[in-house]
């Protein structure tokens, strides 16, 4: 059966012409329904096109959010670490508070005890602030802050930990109670009358009187020795050492740690002495200073 035919008239009002076009039905159909379709595909695409999007921001929105998660608990984290080492660095200033007498004890040893004791300054210069537009920037400001701190913080905790071993090997209280018999310097030999050099203090005290380490220490010789009679040497590094002599009885043996205070031995009249008193020096290297230069006001 052949399909129906229409006929369509388009006529012009100006000459009066009319033009006939025909077309079969179907043709007609699929024509109008193509073009009716136009505008549905195209909602239909936009439609598409606007959920693509969508779901292509909420990703991206997601990623973002977790990034920004993760950067605030990485940057709080960073914050309390450099609040922690500053926090570590404030405690170390205190710790290298000296009491005033062992700071001046400390300021009369010889100049190269005490520099070959702390070393030179080692301060690190803090990171340059850069530009802190973005949270990368931000970030790597932190952590370089942070490693700024830590580099300091080792720096200050290495001159506290020099610090307190000088403060601890430098002789500075009176090791017995007594009064000053005998300067350090020269003098008249107490037995000869011909002049003399005397190489440390004699300090008088009761027989049998406690005598006391002045520094912390290592013994290193205890046992009778000339004319030091009884007498112990005490090394407290750094080149510095300590003699004690004339003593009625040794308290302790070569090898013992010592600290600044205990006992080491009782006074007494041994060796070349003409009564009880000790002999008290202070060695740099083998060589005597003045232990007045050292000791606390009684």
């Amino acid at each position: 059966m052949r399909s129906p035919k229409y006929t369509i008239l388009v006529a012009n009002r100006q000459t009066g012409a009319v033009r006939r076009f025909t077309i079969a039905r179907r043709p007609a159909f699929l024509t109008t329904l193509a073009i009716l379709s136009v505008p549905v595909l195209i909602g239909l695409g936009a439609r598409w096109s606007s959920e693509g999007q969508i779901a292509q921001l909420a990703q991206q929105s997601d990623a973002l959010r977790i990034e920004n998660a993760s950067y605030r608990q990485a940057t709080g984290e960073l914050a309390e670490q450099i609040t922690a080492l500053q926090s570590a660095m404030t405690e170390l200033g205190s710790q290298a508070q000296l009491d005033p007498e062992m700071k001046r004890a400390m300021e009369n040893l010889p100049a190269l005890v005490r520099n070959r004791a702390m070393g030179g300054d080692t301060a690190v210069a803090p990171p340059a602030l850069a530009s802190m537009d973005s949270p990368a920037s931000t970030f790597g400001i932190l952590k370089d802050l942070l490693g700024s701190l830590e580099t300091r913080l080792q720096t200050v905790r290495t001159g506290v930990e020099k610090q307190q071993a000088l403060a601890s090997a430098t002789p500075s209280i009176w090791p017995v109670v007594g009064y000053l018999s005998s300067m350090f310097g020269n003098r008249k030999d107490p037995f000869t009358g011909a002049p003399d050099f005397h190489p440390g203090l004699d300090i008088a005290a009761n027989h049998g009187a406690p005598i006391r380490a002045t520094a912390d220490g290592t013994i290193e010789s205890a046992g009778y020795a000339g004319n030091y009679g009884n007498a112990v040497v005490v090394r407290h590094g750094f080149g510095i050492s300590t003699r004690y002599g004339h003593m009625s009885r040794i308290a302790v043996r070569t090898g013992m740690v010592v600290k600044r205070g205990e006992v080491i031995g009782y006074v007494g009249a041994t060796g070349r002495a003409t009564s009880a008193h000790l002999h008290y020096e202070i060695l740099h290297n083998g060589q005597t200073i003045n232990p007045l230069r050292m000791l606390a006001r009684p």
